[in-house]
């Protein structure tokens, strides 16, 4: 019970930083930028085991956009001049040109990788259908609805891939669903043709959004767990499970990976226990709020240490 994992993104090291950025010029070629990626995805995978992480991830640092990596290893995407997407955050958004296919598995080498480092499962992590449909331009497709499920048919091949390959756990992020109520439905429908027949654990996130409109229908999601942000909200989003039965498992943010600030174990702990009042402790996995990307690898450190000695302060007590 309580098993504590991560969202996904962890922070690059400052060489994987500049190398990136020499190899945008031309200066850094492939075979040297892998192998800094996999030396930083070794360390992220050792921090964690340290930490003491039941279930790891590989911190995508071989990825930058969410949307934009898979786009690049897609066919019939092209890319776009760089398009905001918050704060000082940018990333080339894809254009749909032509029918979406998958030459080849988009993940599946790299949590190879990242699973032979360690005895732990590691997730395999994908962007879900209806999030790269909603963050890329469409010229190809006659709707949002055609061009949303012909990108489904693709990530469900790369997770029934990564599910061959002995992956126990497959998150498909989908943090656009809650940003356009209207189209749950859609987003529901594609989510089910990824996840159907997998008997690998299932699990999406979800960011912020109208869950006042989407809650009731986020018992439809098609997966065994739902990842939402708590923390940011200051667990007030626990007014919306009370008193009813939620028959999924819930990925509980309890830090926020917005703020430079630390939590205190206490806090963490206090948080803990008002969900304990409303999941039971079977249900609940303990991760951040969302992905560690944007912090420094210090700041990721810390918050993911207080995740796991809070969560282990709690185990304690219910099992005394």
């Amino acid at each position: 019970m309580l098993l504590t994992t991560s969202v996904g993104s962890l922070p690059k090291p400052e060489y994987l930083m500049a190398a990136r950025s020499r190899a945008r010029k031309g200066e850094v070629d492939s075979k040297e930028l892998r192998a800094l990626e996999e030396r930083s995805t070794r360390e992220w995978i050792q921090t964690q085991e340290r930490l003491g992480i039941d279930i790891l991830v590989d911190g995508e640092q071989y990825r930058g956009d969410m949307v934009a990596y898979f786009a690049e290893q897609l066919g019939g995407f092209h890319t776009s001049e760089l398009v905001r997407s918050y704060g000082n955050r940018y990333y080339r958004k894809p254009i749909i040109m032509g029918r979406i296919t998958r030459p080849k598995p988009v993940t599946v080498d790299w949590w190879r990788f990242a699973q032979q480092l360690t005895t732990r499962p590691v997730k395999g992590m994908l962007t879900g259908p209806y999030t790269i449909m909603d963050w890329s331009f469409n010229e190809y497709y006659p709707s949002r609805r055609a061009a949303t499920l012909a990108i489904a048919k693709v990530i469900r091949e790369e997770a029934k891939d990564l599910e061959r390959a002995g992956a126990q756990y497959i998150q498909i992020d989908e943090p656009a669903i809650s940003t356009r109520p209207e189209e749950m439905a859609l987003a529901i429908e594609a989510l089910g043709m990824v996840t159907r027949g997998l008997n690998a654990k299932t699990i999406t996130h979800i960011c912020y959004g109208d869950f006042d409109t989407i809650g009731p229908k986020l018992r439809q999601l098609p997966v065994d767990q739902i990842d939402l942000e708590f923390a940011n909200r200051d667990f007030e989003l626990l007014d919306f499970f009370k008193g009813k039965r939620f028959p999924k498992e819930i990925g509980l943010g309890v830090v926020d990976v917005h703020s430079h600030q630390i939590e205190s174990t206490d806090e963490v702990v206090a948080n803990l226990k008002k969900a304990l009042k409303v999941f039971k402790p079977e249900q609940i996995y303990v991760d951040p709020d969302c992905g560690l990307k944007t912090r420094s690898p210090e700041e990721a450190i810390d918050k993911l240490r207080v995740v796991v000695e809070a969560t282990q302060r709690v185990r304690e007590e219910l099992s005394n």
